[in-house]
């Protein structure tokens, strides 16, 4: 049950997080895009996935994105990659890349 308690621990962080957080893409887009630079190996140019594993962030809510970067950079959730990357990124950093990748618009194709 180690991991359901890891689990309720970085959910209830995401909570706090969310509950300070204001609505709507606070951050700057266009910083956010800059930034996005160094996403893009593994999260792709436009936020979609290029590497198996790895997930999605274009469309995904800045809420959530805020929270998950913010929960990497703290340590309460880590992956190899981005705890480390998440530990130089500053509050303005995070939601500058959230508001970049919820923006994004996500479509899906027909064959």
């Amino acid at each position: 049950m180690r991991s359901a308690s890891a689990f309720w621990g970085a959910f209830g962080l995401a909570l706090t997080l969310l509950g300070a957080a204001p609505a709507g893409a606070a951050g700057d887009r266009e910083a956010g895009s800059a930034k996005a630079t160094q996403c893009q190996t593994c999260h792709g140019r436009q936020g979609m996935a290029t590497m198996p594993g790895v997930p999605n962030l274009a469309g995904q809510s800045d809420v959530y994105l805020t929270a998950q970067l913010k929960a990497f950079r703290e340590g309460v959730r880590n992956n190899e990659q981005m705890s480390i990357i998440a530990k130089s990124l500053s509050d303005a950093d995070i939601e500058n890349l959230a508001a970049y990748f919820s923006q994004i618009k996500v479509t899906v194709g027909s064959d």
